[in-house]
């Protein structure tokens, strides 16, 4: 009677990223609407300025924006003896810049800090270029196929067994009944720092993260 083995192979690689997307908030607030409105859509016009100067898909260091629509509201907040104050009146615009220079990028974003008042950085999506990543998933489930063949020989050889024969293959947990695929984690953000610039002055320095990229597969195999 042939031996049924069951194994679990993985394999996780990591990579510099290629792209970054800055993702922006432009908000203002105030006592009446049109000034805040106004602010806020200023402000976008010479953002949009900003990126205009530096977007060229093929060459330049963004290679893609967009913004969204113009959101207003208001509120009537309240003070800590419980009493509500006058109408506030709130404005705010997202603005998603890819970049492929870290280097424009931590410049861009530093001298709207400093110049922009509503301007907000929210965080910073580091990636892969959509080749690149494939390329790259790719090559992660191959080693951990690899692996998945490397365990179950050894476990064959340990009871003195022949070469071993794959029966299945399939993602994590569903060659069980019942148990769905492992998936993988959440998107790698930034991480951001400032620092004293020779001059004094502040400078934003932005440490990219690696970007992980693993797979587990789980085996079956017999061997006689």
């Amino acid at each position: 009677m042939p031996t049924e083995f069951t194994v679990r192979g993985s394999h996780t690689a990591f990579q510099r990223p290629e792209r970054g997307t800055a993702q922006v908030t432009l908000a203002f607030e105030g006592p009446a609407m049109q000034p805040v409105y106004d602010r806020v859509v200023r402000d976008l016009e010479a953002v949009k300025t900003s990126i205009q100067a530096l977007h060229d898909p093929e060459h330049g260091p963004v290679t893609w924006w967009s913004t969204q629509h113009v959101r207003t509201w208001a509120q009537r907040p309240w003070n800590q003896s419980g009493k509500q104050l006058p109408l506030v009146h709130h404005a705010s615009v997202g603005v998603q810049v890819k970049f492929r220079d870290f280097g424009v990028l931590a410049t861009w974003v530093g001298q709207h800090v400093a110049a922009t008042q509503g301007f907000r950085l929210d965080g910073v999506v580091w990636a892969l270029t959509e080749s690149n990543r494939h390329d790259l998933e790719r090559a992660v489930r191959t080693r951990a196929v690899q692996a998945a063949v490397r365990r179950a020989q050894e476990y064959a050889e340990a009871l003195g067994l022949g070469p071993v024969r794959p029966v299945a293959v399939a993602d994590a947990g569903m060659l069980s009944t019942g148990i769905a695929p492992v998936g993988g984690g959440s998107a790698p953000f930034m991480r951001m720092a400032a620092a004293k610039d020779a001059g004094g002055g502040a400078e934003l320095e932005l440490a990219p993260e690696d970007i992980e990229v693993s797979a587990e597969i789980d085996a079956r195999f017999v061997a006689e």
